[in-house]
């Protein structure tokens, strides 16, 4: 199983819509529960976001095993982000 990294920003509706999405997520399938995801703060801790420069431009963004999986973009609805939240948690435990 691999760990889910999370970029985002404090305020972020795009974000708070992925926290949302992690949390149902976890309530329907127990697998996903047990994936460790690491919350970076892009704007508390811009140096942990130094391995994904160029890598992404909105947040939140995902990456498992170094891979972006997911990255929000505007006018992404809470359906959307469940869905690459989802694909994210597929990724890690696959």
């Amino acid at each position: 199983m691999k760990k889910i990294t999370m970029i985002q920003m404090e305020g972020c509706p795009y974000c708070r819509n992925a926290l949302r999405a992690i949390e149902a997520l976890r309530a329907e399938n127990a697998q996903y529960a047990a994936v460790e995801i690491e919350h970076i703060d892009e704007n508390g801790t811009p140096e942990k976001t130094k391995p994904f420069a160029g890598q992404y431009y909105y947040v939140p963004s995902l990456f498992v095993g170094g891979e972006k999986i997911y990255e929000a973009q505007p006018g992404h609805d809470y359906a959307t982000v469940k869905a690459g939240v989802e694909k994210a948690f597929a990724a890690a435990i696959a």
